[in-house]
């Protein structure tokens, strides 16, 4: 069973957001970088099925800069066997379709019967990377996924993605290119003898024209969607506390709603 599994590193869920002046960009200096929570997921759901059909070989496919090979580190220390990370200074303001093309020209070149993204990521929460994938590597797509099972041939599949009250089950032939989400498994940690493997193993390293694309097709000029600003949320009003008996709190409350709040 070969799987592929393309891989994001994004900021740490409890940084503090920062912009930078112009507000065009997040302010990242200092703050600590984890892989995307969903693509956890898909690593998890990877080494299952190596393990499952007891050969095989899962495959980390990442865009970054060196900094990525924190993240790709992880997935190899949880139980990967390899990475590759596409960095290239043209790649910088890469929109989903830009960044879907060229996995896909990586993917190419690997062998692959399943391919795992993550449903979206964590900072950007477009959710279109996986979709734009399958169409660029011309292969059937299902989203959203918490069931996976893979036919004992390896050639066909039930993917199960969870509906409001209900539950829909697609059969697809493979490969094919499946995005995950919470629900599908428990992602395992990373145990010492793992981390300690993960620093003798292959990321191999590519820029753009290894992958035979061009500059003009990746960052802002490969990009349909562009940032023109970005903006914090306003901070929340402190809350209102009634002190007192209860029955006396209670008509505080209930004269704060009618009079104030106007909500009665």
């Amino acid at each position: 069973m070969k799987v592929v599994v393309c891989v994001k590193q994004v900021l740490d869920t409890e940084a503090k957001i920062k912009l930078k002046p112009g507000e065009k960009e997040v302010d990242t200096a200092g703050e600590k970088f984890i892989v995307n929570p969903y693509d956890e997921f898909a690593i998890e759901e990877a080494l299952k099925l190596k393990e499952k059909f007891g050969e095989g070989e899962v495959v980390l496919v990442s865009l970054g800069d060196e900094k990525t090979k924190e993240a790709l580190r992880t997935g190899l220390a949880m139980g990967a066997d390899r990475a590759v990370l596409v960095t290239d200074a043209a790649l910088a303001g890469s929109d989903s379709l830009a960044t879907a093309r060229v996995l896909a020209e990586v993917i190419k070149s690997l062998d692959h019967d399943i391919i795992f993204c993550g449903k979206q990521s964590m900072d950007d929460d477009c959710a279109q990377v996986g979709g734009a994938l399958a169409e660029f590597l011309d292969l059937p797509q299902v989203g959203v996924i918490v069931k996976l099972e893979v036919s004992s041939d390896k050639k066909s599949a039930l993917a199960h993605m969870q509906l409001e009250g209900g539950t829909l089950v697609f059969e697809t032939p493979l490969p094919a290119v499946f995005t995950t989400q919470k629900g599908l498994n428990e992602p395992r940690y990373p145990s010492l003898p793992g981390i300690m493997k993960a620093r003798k193993k292959e990321i191999k390293v590519l820029d753009l024209a290894a992958l035979g694309l061009s500059p003009d097709q990746v960052g802002e000029k490969g990009a349909k969607v562009r940032i023109d600003s970005l903006s914090l949320p306003q901070p929340r009003q402190a809350g209102t506390v009634f002190e007192g008996e209860p029955q006396e709190a209670v008509q505080k409350l209930v004269q704060y709603l009618r009079e104030e709040a106007k909500l009665l």
